[in-house]
């Protein structure tokens, strides 16, 4: 018993400390892995291992070397912002692998990445033949920003030359059959004004929805579970 007690006690401060690092990190070091990051994820999931089974390593080892290792993060991008130099050595660059219309294999088999893989990859920015991409970029990341060919692009509302839409930004006001008041103090209502547009919608209760929204010009949208 007193081994899961130790298990769980470990997982959760294990978790914490991981959760404020990502926190301290910021979203950008979370939506952009590069290769540095992906050892890090792997250099902490032995940390926390480490600290669970093995029993030399106990929870201020763990929470060190957590405070450690994202102290050294902190300071490698702190140096790769400050010396542009620093950027590839560190981050890496990113590299053309089409070129004018023309696949660049020297480029392909310098990133390990064969032409299905690379054709995969257009797919997913809506490129679904390789004569349609003017130029082609695999990120530090391993994503693919790509141009297509003038001849392949969907004409924009400029090149048409129609009026420009009002963009609409819709509030959520139900999520998940409760409302989020914050949103509905943005729009100056309270609870009793949305119940009555909710009875107009043939609503009793706001646990039956699922979701719904307000803009301004198409009023309520709402869907149940």
């Amino acid at each position: 018993m007193h081994e899961y007690i130790h298990i769980t006690f470990v997982l959760v401060v294990g978790f914490i400390a991981l959760f404020i690092m990502t926190k301290i990190l910021g979203k950008s070091q979370i939506s952009q892995i590069t290769p540095f990051d992906f050892i890090s994820a792997i250099v902490l999931g032995e940390l926390v291992g480490n600290a669970l089974y093995d029993e030399n390593t106990g929870i201020s080892q763990m929470l060190f070397s957590v405070l450690l290792w994202t102290i050294l993060i902190l300071t490698t991008e702190k140096i790769t912002q400050k010396f542009r130099r620093t950027r590839k050595l560190l981050e890496g660059g990113p590299s053309i692998v089409i070129r004018k219309g023309k696949i660049e294999y020297g480029q392909l088999k310098k990133n390990h990445l064969d032409l299905n893989q690379l054709q995969e990859l257009l797919r997913a920015k809506d490129i679904f033949s390789l004569r349609q991409c003017e130029y082609a970029f695999l990120e530090t990341n391993g994503t693919i920003t790509a141009l297509k060919k003038p001849e392949y692009t969907t004409p924009t509302i400029e090149d048409l030359q129609l009026k420009y839409p009002k963009i609409k930004v819709p509030i959520n006001i139900i999520l998940d059959g409760e409302i989020v008041h914050e949103n509905l103090n943005i729009l100056g209502w309270d609870v009793k004004f949305l119940d009555e547009k909710l009875k107009k919608k043939g609503y009793e209760n706001v646990k039956e929805i699922l979701y719904a929204d307000w803009e301004k010009e198409d009023g309520l949208h709402i869907q149940t579970y």
